[in-house]
């Protein structure tokens, strides 16, 4: 098996193994918000689910776009694509805030939401990350 082969069917079982349980977190957040907070807490959950699936995307987006990539420019492409998730995110809550009313969009339940679908997403995929078993190559020895 080639190494982008395997590296990207790594890439796929980590965001199988991220998303599946995104998903299903935030089917239950939108349901609990719904009930709790009505149409607002919906609308809450259900960007903050929006939101932290397209940010964590991104993440993996640029793993594919860097797979061939020498470590100087994967880090300096990882550092810019965090540096711009960080302002883009930065001005959607801007927007949010400033152009949405409290009425729409209910504030608690989009941070409970992006919270929770946030530990969803790491902690899925941390475990399917350590279920691939990959060994890295150790550098020789001097």
């Amino acid at each position: 098996m080639s190494n982008s082969h395997s590296q990207a069917s790594s890439e796929n079982a980590m965001l199988k193994g991220a998303l599946l349980p995104t998903v299903i977190v935030g089917v239950i957040c939108i349901a609990l918000f719904s009930i709790l907070k009505g149409v607002h807490g919906f609308y809450g959950a259900l960007v903050a689910q929006i939101v932290v699936v397209i940010f964590f995307l991104v993440h993996l987006l640029i793993s594919r776009l860097s797979r061939n990539l020498d470590p100087m420019a994967t880090m300096a492409l990882a550092m810019f694509s965090y540096f711009a998730k960080v302002m883009v995110m930065g001005a959607f809550l801007l927007v949010l805030t400033k152009f949405t009313s409290r009425e729409v969009i209910d504030r608690t339940s989009f941070g409970i939401t992006a919270l929770v679908l946030t530990a969803a997403w790491l902690g899925g995929e941390i475990r399917s990350y350590l279920s691939l078993k990959i060994h890295l190559p150790l550098p020789p020895k001097p």
